[in-house]
């Protein structure tokens, strides 16, 4: 799982007093590799918590590489007969979008060479010559990827591995936001490894839900925050290099987890570390990831032309300078 720079702020209940028609349930659990925290607003239960892990099954079933038997993997070992369902499709539309916004710095057909550099599934192989990375690179490409009338999945080449991890996760937790709104919820907040769904308000306090920006040093143990924001209706999501790297024992290079698709290098741009709000967790998940491989300059093009895409950048200026971009619409919703 790629680092997030997320984290919900449980917000303090005393002061307050909920409506009697409704109470503010909390459900926690496991879920895509990390765990869940979800709170709800409502008169009853209403069997939530089973309908919660169903919408974690089906995601999983669907785009999880990391389940054998999965869709995607069953489709990644060049199974071309697998019909992919609702979400596969929807996850897909979603990547291609970022995939054009971004000019192609956002590409889940990286799977291939993420693997390849130890940050997927299967052995780490490190040791990367020029030679070995040019050939990886036949295999990446979103354009090398349809999907057919019929439902099933073509590829141009049968070792083009698909990687929904970067968007997958939010696109999750937008489900169970439309699982809860269906059960008549529309005060909540979801929080998923550090991404953020926020719907309606914290009726308790009257106010929009709150979430955190994480500073860079903060430490795993005892979190310090940058910025606080409201969420109005938006989802919330973050990258970053600091934490996740790896090293070549062979040759002592360093990695980051984020690779450029365009070059094929798992290498950092100035940008390290993107927190983004957009109307969606997939889309906030999807555009963090793309602004780490794009650097700043692009980064900012692609926020400014992006409607409902708001971003907290920081980046390196120099060799001991860091600095912070935070755009107009991302201030806005800045806690004073």
């Amino acid at each position: 799982m790629r680092n997030v720079l997320l984290v919900f702020i449980a917000l303090a209940l005393a002061s307050c007093s909920t409506p009697a028609e409704v109470t503010m349930m909390t459900f926690q659990g496991p879920a895509f590799g990390t765990t869940y925290n979800i709170k709800v607003f409502t008169d009853k239960e209403d069997g939530l918590e089973k309908g919660i892990d169903q919408v974690i099954y089906q995601v999983n079933k669907s785009v999880s590489t990391y389940l054998y038997e999965s869709d995607i993997s069953k489709i990644n070992r060049g199974d071309s007969s697998v019909k992919v369902d609702t979400i596969f499709k929807e996850v897909f539309r979603i990547s291609e979008m970022v995939f054009t916004s971004s000019n192609g710095y956002f590409d889940p057909t990286v799977g291939t060479l993420r693997n390849a550099y130890g940050f997927g599934e299967g052995e780490e192989k490190l040791e990367l010559t020029p030679e070995k990375l040019d050939s990886l690179r036949e295999f990446v490409g979103f354009r090398k990827v349809k999907i057919l009338a019929d439902g099933t999945v073509k590829k141009e080449h049968p070792s083009i591995y698909l990687d929904f991890n970067a968007v997958a996760k939010g696109y999750g937790i937008d489900l169970l936001g439309n699982f809860l709104e269906s059960k008549n919820i529309n005060n909540y907040i979801i929080e998923l490894g550090g991404e953020i769904l926020a719907k309606g308000k914290n009726i308790t306090r009257d106010k929009l839900w709150t979430a955190g920006v994480e500073t860079i040093d903060s430490k795993v143990e005892n979190r310090t925050f940058a910025a606080l924001v409201e969420l109005n209706n938006q989802g919330m999501a973050g990258s970053g290099n600091y934490r996740k790297y790896r090293i070549d024992s062979l040759t002592g290079n360093k990695y980051v987890h984020t690779i450029n698709p365009l070059t094929g290098m798992a290498e950092a741009s100035d940008v390290t570390s993107a927190t983004v709000i957009a109307p969606t967790c997939a889309l906030a998940d999807a555009y963090a990831t793309a602004f780490m491989a794009m650097g700043l300059t692009r980064s900012k093009e692609v926020i400014s032309q992006t409607e409902g895409v708001a971003a907290y950048l920081t980046f390196i200026e120099d060799a001991n300078t860091t600095g912070i971009y935070v755009s107009q619409n991302f201030t806005d919703k800045m806690l004073k």
